[in-house]
């Protein structure tokens, strides 16, 4: 098994506190880049400053509610370009509305988890995305 490289998109300090956590806590090592908003995100993956040097991430994990472009402009603009729609895009997000549900996957994400609110159950959820992902999927 290889470490991967994870993008987490998410401004809020306790849940990237809490998923970083969570993935450190797993039996692989992976590298997670993180960013605190939609247009950060698309600059990562363009590698525009400050992100010149970043590699690309094998996963990303993205929330919806983000600040300046939100979850579904940033995973619409990935499906929509070339060279990064092959990227699988997790919703990992407090938002359980069947509107955010639907267009996420007509937007194609990979699949739309919505965040637990008790910490135990929100860490365990994390645990079981790198599982699968990680272990399980083959990716690109």
């Amino acid at each position: 098994m290889k470490a991967i490289h994870i993008l987490l998109v998410e401004d809020n300090e306790g849940d990237i506190l809490l998923t970083t956590e969570a993935l450190e806590e797993g039996k692989i090592i992976n590298k997670v880049s993180v960013v605190k908003d939609g247009k950060q995100a698309i600059d990562f993956l363009n590698k525009k400053e400050p992100f010149e040097n970043a590699d690309l991430p094998n996963l990303i994990l993205l929330d919806i509610n983000l600040p300046k472009k939100n979850g579904h402009e940033v995973l619409q603009y990935i499906k929509d370009s070339k060279h990064l729609r092959y990227i699988p895009i997790i919703m990992l997000t407090t938002s359980s509305s069947e509107n955010d549900i639907i267009k996420a996957y007509n937007h194609y994400a990979n699949c739309f988890i919505t965040k637990p609110v008790d910490v135990n159950e929100f860490m365990l959820a994390v645990a079981k995305i790198e599982n699968f992902w990680i272990n399980i999927v083959q990716l690109p």
